[in-house]
């Protein structure tokens, strides 16, 4: 909130009638009540509401856009969910804490905006709040939790719009591009070592994004922070809603059967076992979303923190040669993934011209 917005907001709070009086009638004064506090309330509500969404800034515009258009999906193929009203509901809630987010560190801001002016004034030290620090932390870190949030609700909406897994489809498009089933050809290549370094390069990719965040948010450059997490949200969001159109199930359900034994590994194979068997989502392969991930964070890399892309670039393209070595997604998920990770850099930076597309300058 700038200055000119603060003026504006303390000029308006003090035009607020929260209590009038009235004549009754007989001509004496008497208090409004509800009748005055209504018109007040109201325009509290708005002008809060207002304040919320000026504190929205790019990522926010895709991340309400998305559960706006997965919502209106939802209501328009509901005969096709077991809990459509609960789901809807989920996103409501969703979307109204990223709201109530952006509104509460706007407030915090304006507070310690509040602060300085005191310490100028009286030429006291002014310790900012943990309040202060704590929400904008949480600010600039919910992206993590909203994308893992919307990754695990996809397994709701497979089935929502087309009833029939695709893999048929994707299946002949490996056999086409590489004359094999490259899932069932690559376990001649397994061993125990090779299994877990290919494991261990799976995981890395729940890092890129931290990372590179990480990076951003220690030194400060806020857009540059909201620019790589808005590339992601744009290539999250695509992927997401192609995979609602077109469920594919994944080479480990759908093929199951076809290689000779499961991989077998040491302590990360295990390791990944395990968060497998709790997290995966059935379906929601194409495109891949690891990948597209991947491709968003390693091009914001080489937008912002050019000597971290050559850091990373070995380790995304290991991780890509992983998803298939793993059972995991076909050939045409990994292209996929790579196109969508690119749409989301180019939407995003677009994106990330437009004016409020930052708003956190602390």
């Amino acid at each position: 909130m700038n200055a000119t917005e603060r003026q504006s907001y303390r000029g308006s709070e003090a035009a607020i009638p929260w209590r009038a009086e009235v004549a009754d009638a007989n001509g004496e004064p008497r208090a409004a009540g509800l009748d005055a506090a209504r018109p007040g309330i109201a325009e509290w509500i708005r002008r809060e509401a207002a304040i919320a969404w000026a504190a929205c800034g790019a990522f926010e515009w895709v991340a309400l856009g998305y559960l706006g258009v997965t919502s209106v999906l939802i209501v328009m193929f509901a005969e096709n969910l077991l809990h459509p009203l609960r789901l809807v509901a989920v996103q409501a809630i969703v979307a109204a804490m990223i709201l109530i987010l952006c509104w509460v560190e706007a407030r915090t801001t304006e507070r310690a905006f509040r602060n300085s002016e005191m310490e100028s004034r009286t030429d006291r030290n002014v310790c900012p709040a943990a309040a202060q620090t704590s929400w904008h932390f949480w600010r600039h870190w919910y992206p993590h939790l909203f994308f893992l949030f919307c990754f695990e609700e996809l397994g709701e909406f497979m089935h929502l719009v087309v009833p029939r897994w695709q893999d048929a489809k994707l299946i002949a498009a490996d056999y086409w591009l590489t004359g094999v089933h490259p899932t069932v050809w690559l376990e001649q290549f397994a061993t125990p070592g090779r299994n877990d370094f290919m494991q261990f390069v799976y995981l890395t990719y729940f890092t890129y994004l931290l990372v590179v965040g990480g990076v951003l948010y220690y030194r400060r450059d806020w857009r540059g922070y909201w620019s790589v997490m808005t590339y992601s949200a744009v290539g999250y969001a695509i992927g997401y809603v192609i995979a609602i159109f077109f469920p594919i199930e994944s080479p480990w359900f759908s093929m199951a059967g076809a290689w000779h034994a499961p991989l077998q590994g040491g302590p990360v194979t295990a390791t990944i076992n395990f968060i497998e068997h709790y997290g995966r989502v059935r379906g929601a392969a194409f495109p891949s979303e690891h990948v597209a991930g991947s491709v968003a964070a390693l091009w914001g890399a080489w937008r912002h923190r050019r000597w971290l892309f050559w850091v990373m670039a070995p380790l995304v393209t290991c991780m890509c040669v992983s998803t298939v070595w793993g059972r995991y997604h076909y050939v045409v998920d990994v292209f996929g993934g790579m196109v969508t990770g690119t749409l989301g850099y180019v939407i995003g930076r677009w994106l990330m011209k437009a004016r409020g597309a930052v708003t956190t300058e602390m």
